[in-house]
């Protein structure tokens, strides 16, 4: 694990002193890894409709005792087509944009998620990344805003930066993405398409479901694979900024070429889950340009490992390093990062 963030975040490395910009980062980048290919773009879309289908045949055949293996596998593969439409989202899957909007919205159906939606939220993470007051994602909260959350936010809060943190992803999906009145102009229109279509499959798939294998049904082939959907939604949105190691920055402080460049996570997974998930692992040259497709991050990394080598902040998923983002990430402190939660009940006790 490269650990080299705080001192960047100081103004110590020669990145602060230079006034890094972004635009100066991605010219590092050589063209190719910028450039659409349709035969990547559609194969992966062909091979992750055929894991899916694998998935959903093999759960028809599988023994009740297997099943979790084979749950695991298919929402895993779900997952992928998150992916898929998170390329739409950025307009790196296709040069044209109906046909980023039909994918997109196509492959979000089975997740049950808006496009528009999160396209819109998500691409301002892009733009305010690891910025206090600003970030949507994962934004930890300074101790002084807990403290007035009230009893309720603050369990939830605690859930969502604690063992449960798989689970955080529910609540953000389920209130975020579909709200249209949080939107102007021609944003909410969108936001109101997408979430019209969502509910209109909804309203058809879901009885269709029940009405052909029943509750079980619904559960066996819907709900649990949804589920391990939302494990990785959450895992990799977390693991992707919060390690004890990266700093949110007050506004006034914040930079964004170190932002995107050293305030993301480049993290090694299981190489069948990277295969799955169409390498949404290799994020830090996904915040240096969001223009790069999914198959050309690995590409895109290697340069910048080359370029910046040991600023990068790189490590390996496990359940360890799970156990020391929810035992430590969970308030901000303004001077060490993070403060846990036993240290700010320790503090209020003691005052």
């Amino acid at each position: 694990m490269t650990v080299s963030i705080a001192e960047s975040a100081h103004g110590n490395s020669n990145c602060k002193n230079e006034q890094l910009q972004l635009k100066d980062i991605v010219k590092t980048l050589p063209r190719e890894v910028f450039i659409k290919d349709k035969w990547k773009t559609w194969t992966m879309v062909a091979t992750n409709i055929f894991m899916v289908v694998l998935g959903y045949w093999g759960l028809t055949i599988t023994p009740w005792f297997l099943l979790p293996l084979v749950w695991v596998f298919t929402g895993t593969a779900l997952t992928g087509f998150f992916v898929i439409g998170h390329d739409c989202g950025h307009r790196s899957f296709a040069n044209r944009r109906w046909v980023n909007d039909l994918v997109g919205h196509l492959a979000f159906l089975p997740l049950i998620y808006p496009f528009h939606g999160w396209r819109i939220g998500h691409n301002y993470h892009h733009k305010h990344t690891n910025k206090m007051g600003e970030d949507n994602a994962w934004q930890p909260w300074y101790p002084e805003d807990y403290e007035v959350a009230g009893s309720f936010m603050q369990s939830v809060y605690r859930v969502m930066r604690g063992r449960l943190w798989w689970l955080a992803s529910l609540p953000h999906w389920a209130l975020v993405h579909f709200d249209w009145r949080k939107f102007e102009g021609k944003d909410r229109e969108d936001v109101k398409f997408s979430a019209l279509v969502v509910f209109g499959f909804s309203a058809i798939a879901f009885p269709l479901l029940i009405a052909t294998v029943g509750l079980w049904g619904l559960v066996k082939f819907w709900l649990v694979p949804w589920l391990v959907y939302h494990f990785w939604m959450s895992t990799f949105t977390i693991v992707h900024h919060t390690v004890p190691e990266i700093p949110f920055t007050p506004a006034e402080e914040w930079n964004e070429a170190e932002a995107q460049l050293f305030g993301t996570v480049h993290c090694d997974y299981p190489r069948w889950v990277e295969f799955l998930c169409h390498d949404i692992n290799v994020h830090i040259p996904h915040h240096v340009s969001t223009g790069i497709p999914s198959y050309n991050l690995r590409q895109a990394h290697q340069f910048l490992k080359d370029k910046w080598g040991d600023k990068l902040y790189q490590t390996k998923f496990s359940w360890s390093l799970m156990k020391e983002i929810t035992d430590k990430c969970h308030l901000y402190d303004k001077t060490k990062f993070y403060l846990t939660f036993k240290e700010y009940d320790a503090q209020k006790i003691s005052q």
